[in-house]
């Protein structure tokens, strides 16, 4: 069994109205670079230590510190929380 965290396809489809739309130029997978932003969260890693399945780490920082500043990481977990027991967690 994997180490790596993975989000569910079926939680990805609930998030996916949040990620921004293509303008042209070719985005990183939005399923691995939050799966990546989440491991590194999880785990209490360095971003740089972050496994290479979730692409460059310096896509997961900039996409988590993009997202942080503009309050769409909350809501992706707000989200995500919604309809579950544990919505203080």
């Amino acid at each position: 069994m994997s180490h790596l965290f993975w989000l569910q396809e079926a939680n990805l489809k609930r998030i996916h109205h949040l990620f921004r739309k293509p303008r042209g130029v070719a985005r990183a997978d939005d399923r691995k670079v939050f799966s990546g932003i989440i491991h590194v969260i999880r785990n209490g890693v360095r971003w740089r230590d972050a496994p290479p399945d979730y692409g460059p780490h310096k896509t997961l920082y900039i996409w988590w510190a993009r997202w942080a500043r503009m309050g769409v990481f909350t809501r992706f977990l707000t989200e995500l929380t919604s309809e579950g027991d544990a919505t203080d967690t």
